[in-house]
């Protein structure tokens, strides 16, 4: 089995293929190439930046956002956004200006305004999870960077969430989509035991 890492120069590629490689994937290609993505068996969206900077680079490679759509919308086939991989599901996302993301989990994404003004934005370090719906996600510790949190249109996409004062959306879901705002590949083993139950996933 084949795991598609998107490279759309907007991730941290060589952690993310290392970590799917330490949880069992066999066979990891790294590539944007729509042609690629339209035939992929599993993909992997990372994202670390800007929301508008990184939608922006996935539209500026002609196809690729409709390859992903066909791939994982009309075919199926499973899907993980990490960080901002996973805010570019969203409807739109609030940074630097209003952007247009994916869409494929109504909702916002919004800069963090945590209830204790002593708490740092970024996010930045472990944090527990805590879960929502029982599946891919299990409760524990895992690595956080980030300034900006999606919020989900549906209660029903949370998977799971962590505190920065108030509830955070940690993960969100739906149909064979799959995005968690924490970083598995810095999440050590606990991680790499995420990373493995997506590698057997079954949607």
């Amino acid at each position: 089995m084949t795991v598609l890492l998107i490279d759309y120069g907007a991730g941290n590629l060589r952690s993310a293929e290392n970590a799917l490689r330490a949880a069992g994937a066999a066979d990891v290609a790294v590539t944007a190439a729509p042609e690629r993505v339209r035939r992929a068996e599993r993909l992997v969206l990372p994202g670390v930046g800007a929301f508008g900077q990184c939608i922006g680079a996935i539209r500026a490679i002609s196809g690729l956002e409709e390859a992903l759509a066909e791939a994982v919308l009309q075919k199926g086939r499973p899907f993980l956004g990490i960080c901002v991989g996973m805010q570019l599901l969203a409807t739109t996302g609030h940074e630097f200006g209003a952007h247009a993301g994916l869409g494929w989990i109504p909702g916002d994404v919004r800069r963090l305004a945590p209830a204790d003004p002593s708490l740092r934005v970024p996010h930045m370090g472990w944090n527990s999870v805590t879960v929502r719906q029982p599946g891919l996600v299990a409760p524990g510790w895992a690595y956080f960077v980030h300034s900006y949190a999606f919020a989900p249109a549906e209660p029903g996409d949370v998977l799971a969430e962590t505190d920065h004062g108030g509830p955070v959306v940690a993960a969100v879901g739906r149909g064979p989509i799959l995005g968690v705002q924490f970083h598995p590949e810095k999440s050590q083993a606990w991680g790499l035991a995420f990373l493995a139950r997506f590698l057997a996933w079954r949607p």
